[in-house]
């Protein structure tokens, strides 16, 4: 019985191991670390060798900008087409999503190495202050996309002096 138990607790111990590395990539990563799922169209047009390997999690990272009057927003999202982007303001965050399509190209041969997410994805980036949706642009280019967003009047930084007495 006592070499069972050994055996359980090196299990306890691997897995507690395994979700405590998970906690700390996703901490060092914030929100980055991206959940792609299938696509419904992708399901449709049958199996692809990299719909198999497709390892569901990828990096979209994000810079957000406080520039005076107007936020901007870097997301680096490569292998996207401009069309296959949405962008929205939801309340004090901004929401990106789109589908990464798998190229279907490859008429022979077999992936050795497929670390590339694919399918769709959605991604909240908290903004800094409120915005005005409706003077928002956005422009993708080189993997890019980067939205510049226009500070809502009451929320611009405003430098109060401070009189004697």
């Amino acid at each position: 019985m006592a070499a069972i138990d050994r055996i359980r607790d090196r299990f306890e111990q691997i897995g507690t191991s395994i979700t405590e590395g998970w906690r700390r990539l996703t901490d060092a990563a914030g929100q980055a670390v991206t959940r792609f799922t299938p696509s419904h169209r992708e399901s449709a047009e049958g199996s692809h060798d990299l719909d198999r390997r497709n390892i569901g999690w990828g990096l979209l990272p994000v810079e957000v900008f406080d520039q005076g009057g107007r936020i901007e927003v870097r997301l680096e999202a490569p292998g996207l087409e401009r069309e296959d982007i949405e962008v929205e303001v939801v309340d004090d965050h901004l929401r990106i999503a789109g589908e990464k399509r798998v190229e279907r190209e490859h008429r022979q041969g077999e992936y050795h190495v497929a670390e590339c997410a694919y399918g769709c994805f959605a991604r909240l980036v908290p903004l800094p202050a409120a915005v005005k949706a409706d003077s928002a642009q956005a422009r993708y280019r080189n993997g890019v996309l980067s939205v510049t967003l226009d500070k809502a009047e009451d929320s611009r930084r405003r430098r109060i002096e401070v009189q004697n007495g």
